[in-house]
């Protein structure tokens, strides 16, 4: 679980502050939180890739939502004898509450 949040969520907070440092351009003196450094870096991908510079951002939210859930899918199937012990236990403990 531990590389999961490094090498999962790690990237993924490391573009999401990056990419709201930027936008809102709070730089703090460094030149890649600039607004400047976030309009080209866009820019640049969007040359590479052929489409507008504006619909990147939503297309790599996209891509992060879809891995993610590949991701907690594959986790989950690993790990559904557990899940399943899981909430067998908690619906026995449920219905003993209730009688």
């Amino acid at each position: 679980m531990k590389f999961l949040l490094i090498f999962w969520a790690g990237p993924i907070l490391l573009l999401g502050s990056w990419y709201y440092l930027s936008l809102n351009d709070m730089s703090f003196g460094v030149f890649m939180l600039t607004r400047q450094a976030h309009d080209l870096v866009f820019q640049v991908y969007g040359n590479i890739l052929g489409l507008a510079p504006e619909t990147i951002p939503p297309l790599v939210m996209r891509a992060i939502v879809v891995d993610s859930a590949v991701l907690f899918a594959l986790l989950g199937f690993r790990r559904r004898k557990k899940i399943m012990a899981w909430i067998t236990a908690r619906q026995v403990h449920t219905k003993a509450r209730r009688c």
